[in-house]
């Protein structure tokens, strides 16, 4: 997922293990994440994608004051999705904390440690008894 606000950004999925960094996408208001060789290109995340900050995180509302979080990782996720036309991507803290991504102060840096399991629809395989009953015919 990456925020309403970033459609006219460049976006590609996070992958795991590689280490991004939150920025402001030029053009807008927003923040994000980005690899440090692809400023420009915003990295978007599942839900349930888990992430480890280099240092506590630290988030502010760009003009008043700046807050630490007592923790280093983190759950990407959203909030309040059913609400249009604004910030949902969100990373939910052990403490059970919430903080949008926009509002993590620019410049940390974090690494992505897990992919959310992705389930896939199973095929169902038919039966030999099924195969043959489908493939038999009947002769009066």
């Amino acid at each position: 997922m990456c925020d309403y606000s970033l459609q006219a950004v460049a976006t590609r999925p996070a992958r795991v293990g590689e280490t991004l960094v939150t920025t402001t996408f030029r053009g807008t208001s927003t923040r994000g994440f980005a690899s440090e060789s692809e400023p420009t290109v915003a990295v978007c995340m599942l839900p349930g994608t888990e992430l480890a900050f280099a240092e506590n995180v630290k988030f502010d509302n760009r003009w008043i004051w700046t807050r630490e979080i007592n923790s280093r990782v983190g759950k990407f996720g959203a909030i309040d999705p059913h609400i249009p036309h604004r910030h949902h991507d969100a990373i939910e803290f052990p403490d059970g904390s919430t903080v949008l991504v926009t509002q993590l102060s620019e410049g940390q840096r974090v690494t992505v440690l897990q992919l959310p399991v992705v389930h896939q629809p199973a095929k169902r395989v038919q039966s030999d008894a099924e195969t043959n009953a489908a493939t038999s015919v009947s002769v009066d």
